[in-house]
Order: structure tokens, then sequence, then C-alpha cells
């Protein structure tokens, strides 16, 4: 079966975006733990809890973070290309502090020596706040723009510099990001302890919700008059991949146009927010199962409206407009598109079966480890 490229482009946008959803939900549980670490693991024993329920399935959740450069890789190739040209010390340091993660949690359960504990405790909290920050700083860069340019040979130019990526909004929208994962590890946490770790965890999801819904509604405003793009010529989405080939202007509030064109989009930040508010209320009456879904719903809430609101848009250049990348305009050839469709709608919901039959497995196993360990 032949599908068109049009259809190719917009399923394989579906897909990355089903992955960052994943990869947030799976990884985002591994960050908000470690990043909680130093506020809710008191003692040895508290710290050894909290990192065995993340222990068995950390490895696996990098699987996500994974597939979704690979989809990037493969089916928008300039766009990870000038995404590697521009942004690459963020990425440096996320993969850095998440691949140090697992040699410090070997070392919390393989060495009883007192200086290595410390010092894997501080590389595991590391491991959850660089990446938790970074990861929305960059997503904060990519609504405001990145300082690239195309010339007419495609030769890739990044006119910006590190410092310039610590922005007023993208430091929002980084708080914002480690506030939602903050939120997400506490029910987490809340849900798989009991006695004075449960506690803590349940003070610390009312904090963290609470910083989140104020972020978030911060950021929505903000975002009403922040200067979006939109594609202001024929928009040909079967066309060759060219980003030059295009007109784009900049303007106030032009990140809300999908918003106005399809007004049923706005359940997604709605329910975002209304995520984060069950969330809370759900930990505060003890209704631990049903936090978790209500902060697995407003995580994937966050990252859908994000996906929505740049749509059709991949990496907008804020110094060479027409040089941004869209989902149109610089993904790979009709036959890469078609040939690699097939191995994604396999390897995709293995990974999903994979993940939730890991998580099932070592559920028991945790517990008992738990009763075993018991809280200080």
């Amino acid at each position: 079966m032949t599908i068109d490229l049009e259809s190719l482009r917009l399923i394989w946008w579906a897909l990355l975006g089903l992955v960052m959803v994943s990869f947030v939900l799976c990884e985002g549980l591994t960050l908000g733990v470690c990043l909680l670490l130093p506020m809710i693991g008191k003692s040895e024993s508290q710290r050894l809890t909290l990192i065995s329920n993340i222990v068995p399935t950390s490895m696996g959740n990098l699987a996500w973070f994974i597939a979704m450069l690979t989809i990037v890789f493969a089916a928008w190739p300039i766009a990870y290309a000038v995404t590697m040209a521009s942004v690459y010390p963020l990425l440096l340091l996320v993969l850095l502090a998440i691949l140090l993660r697992p040699l410090a949690m070997y070392f919390q359960h393989a060495s009883n020596q007192p200086l290595w504990q410390q010092y894997s405790a501080k590389v595991l909290v590391v491991g959850g706040v660089v990446p938790a920050t970074l990861l929305g700083l960059l997503a904060g860069n990519m609504l405001k723009g990145i300082p690239f340019h195309l010339d007419s040979d495609m030769r890739i130019l990044f006119l910006g510099d590190f410092a310039g990526l610590f922005n007023l909004f993208s430091i929002l929208a980084a708080a914002c990001s480690v506030a939602l994962l903050a939120l997400h590890g506490a029910v987490f946490i809340q849900l798989k302890t009991n006695g004075e770790l449960q506690q803590n965890a349940k003070a610390l999801t009312l904090q963290a919700g609470v910083a989140f819904l104020l972020l978030f509604a911060t950021a929505g405003l903000w975002i009403m008059h922040l200067e979006g793009y939109h594609i202001d010529s024929d928009i040909l989405p079967d066309a060759a991949s060219n980003p030059l080939a295009k007109f784009v202007k900049r303007g106030e509030g032009l990140w809300l146009d999908n918003y106005e064109h399809l007004p049923l989009l706005w359940a997604l930040p709605v329910l975002a927010f209304m995520g984060g508010l069950a969330a809370i209320l759900f930990a505060k009456w003890d209704k631990t199962y049903f936090a978790m879904i209500a902060s697995s719903l407003c995580v994937s809430m966050v990252v859908l409206t994000f996906g929505v609101s740049m749509f059709p848009f991949l990496l907008p250049s804020n110094i060479s407009l027409n040089s941004s990348m869209t989902i149109w305009d610089s993904s790979a050839s009709h036959m890469t598109l078609q040939s690699l469709l097939w191995l994604a709608v396999f390897a995709l919901p293995m990974m999903v079966i994979s993940t939730r039959w890991v998580f099932c497995l070592f559920a028991k196993d945790n517990h008992r480890r738990e009763m075993v360990w018991g809280d200080d």
C-alpha cells in the first residue's frame, strides 16, 4: 500500500508526538524522583527505597529518548542537522547527566562506602535536575525561535551563543518543566511508598502542583503576547523538501493560530491544567492511583499542547524567518518515510508493551524491598 507524501508527513508528526509523550511520561518519573531525592530521602534506607522504584525501568525509559531522536533523524534529517548545529551544548549536557545516572545507581546498591554513597546520591540529583531544566529550556527556545540561518547552498549558520539560550521566557519554561516533573515524581513516590516517605511525597505533591499550575498559567498568558510564526505563502504539503521555498512572518500571538482555526484544541491546555489540579486533590485525599492517572494526563496534555501550538513548525528561526523548519519542507524522501513507517508500526507498539510489562514485573519486587528496608 502506497501512502501519499502529505499523509506520511502527518503520520510521522503524530508518531513523534506519541514518542514525546511516552518519553516524558516514563522518563519523567525517573527525573522527578531524582530531583526530589534531597527533599524526601533523608536517610540512607529512604534513599534506597526511592531509588529501588526507578532502577528497574530507568535504562528502559531511555529507549524512548533514543526513539525520539531516531524519528527526528530519520523523518526530518534537515531539522535534525540544524538542531545538532544550534543547540548541541544543551543536548550534550542532557546526555551526560542521563548517562552518569546508571553508574550512580550501581554504586548506591553495590558499595557500602560512605564516600561512594554520598557522591552517587549527588550524581542522581544532578541526573534529575539538569535534564528536567534543560529540556524545558530547549522547549522555551523552540517557541522563541533559534538564531540560525540557511544560505542558498543549505549550509547551516548558527548566529547565537550558548548564553543567549537563557532568556526570560525559556527560563520560565524550564521552571515549568521542573515543577511538572516534580509533581509527576512526587505522585509516583506517594503511590509506591508508605509511612514517612509517603507523607513527605504528599506534601511535595501539593507544593510542586501549585507551582506548576501558576507557572503553566503564566507561560500561557505570556504565549498570547509572544511573537509566534506563521507561513505567509502557499503551503505545499506534498512538495519536495526545501525550507527556503516559503515565506514566514512573525507576529504577536501567532502561536494561537491553530486554536483559532480549530477551537476544540483548547481542550488540551485546559485538560493539562485540570489534570494538575486533580492530581493535587487526589493526592491530598490519599487516592494515589487516581492521582497517578491525573498526573499522567497532565503530563501528556502539556506535551501535546506544546506540539499543537508549534504545528507545523519543528524549529523556527528568529534570525532568518524563511529558514524555519516545518514538517512539510524538511522531511526525508517519500520512499524513506514509506519504508521506515512499517518498522515504526512494529517497533513502537512493542516498546509500549515492554515498558508496561517491566513496570508490572518489578512492582511486587519493589514492594518487597520496601518491606525489608523499612523507614528510619
